[in-house]
């Protein structure tokens, strides 16, 4: 079969089903991504890898592991994939009077805490860029980065597989801290970890950035798991679950800063530096940077210069 014939049999859904097994590592997992069932998701894998006369995927009890053929093609597909996008988003720009659009993603703590100030001082210097916001978890969020529908995420880095095909700027660094409600029992008098085992505990799940950070805090403490864990990142129910229960809630200081200034939130004087991690810029490194992603950038720099989030550090470490 020739190059030309191959190609002509590879259609975008099998890209789209492809990138997204090789990126979710389950067919299960890609089925409810993508809402295709089982029997329909294995066929269009199976149309691509006869239309390429090679195997690209592996499949056992583990899930699913890309061959050498497949690690290949999968760079391709993605870089495919992400410029199919940027051309759709570039139709949809002339479209609407050829006003560029900036998408850009945020995790929980720059969203509440830094993301404010930075659009506000971006939207004084590019009043005609078309700003797009989205918010999410890491995995969500880095999987359309990659896709191109996004062109850059602002967040805390995370996990060496995560990051894999992206490049990362660090603005600050940011630790977890452990909160409780305004006047709990256990803000009144120095309080020590091993408490923590009688208490309800909100506690990152396994798809957060901030969890292996944690994971590692507790086994240097010595801490088991906690027998009354609920597994829950989201800003909207911890602090509504906090005001009504005695429950602790390890998040990153972002998302909680302004109730811990209102005074809403009390943060628990645990040593919580092992938990500090870098926050920053993702970005795919094969994009050309637009006029107004620079833009963008530039706010974000002078947003965090002028908050106390610009400490060298050395001085946030030791703080």
């Amino acid at each position: 079969m020739t190059t030309i014939s191959r190609i002509t049999q590879v259609k975008l859904r099998h890209l789209e089903a492809f990138s997204a097994i090789a990126r979710l590592g389950s067919l299960k997992a890609a089925c409810a991504a993508l809402h295709l069932s089982p029997p329909a998701l294995s066929k269009t894998l199976k149309e691509l890898e006869e239309g390429l006369g090679t195997t690209l995927m592996t499949r056992d009890r583990g899930g699913t592991r890309l061959t050498p053929q497949g690690a290949l093609f999968l760079d391709f597909t993605n870089q495919s994939l992400a410029a199919l996008h940027r051309g759709i988003a570039g139709v949809s720009d002339l479209r609407d009077g050829g006003r560029e659009t900036l998408r850009v993603g945020a995790l929980p703590s720059v969203a509440a805490r830094l993301m404010p100030e930075a659009v506000a001082r971006f939207r004084r210097a590019a009043p005609d860029t078309q700003l797009m916001l989205r918010d999410g978890s890491h995995g969500v969020l880095t999987d359309a980065l990659k896709s191109g529908a996004l062109d850059m995420i602002v967040g805390r880095m995370g996990a060496a597989e995560a990051m894999q095909g992206l490049s990362f700027t660090q603005l600050y660094l940011e630790p977890v801290v452990c909160v409780a409600r305004a006047g709990h029992p256990l803000t009144k008098a120095p309080v020590s970890v091993d408490a923590l085992a009688d208490c309800c505990i909100l506690y990152p799940p396994e798809d957060a950035a901030i969890r292996p950070l944690l994971d590692r805090w507790c086994l240097a403490q010595g801490l088991a798991p906690f027998p009354e864990r609920i597994d829950c990142v989201s800003g909207a129910f911890g602090r509504n679950y906090l005001r009504v229960s005695d429950a602790l809630w390890f998040i990153s200081e972002g998302v909680i800063a302004q109730d811990l200034a209102d005074g809403r939130l009390v943060s628990l004087d645990f040593d919580l530096r092992l938990t500090a991690g870098p926050v920053g810029l993702m970005t795919r490194p094969d994009t050309v940077t637009s006029r107004s992603r620079q833009l963008f950038e530039k706010a974000l720099r002078h947003a965090v210069h002028d908050s106390t989030l610009y400490e060298s550090e050395s001085e946030r470490i030791h703080k």
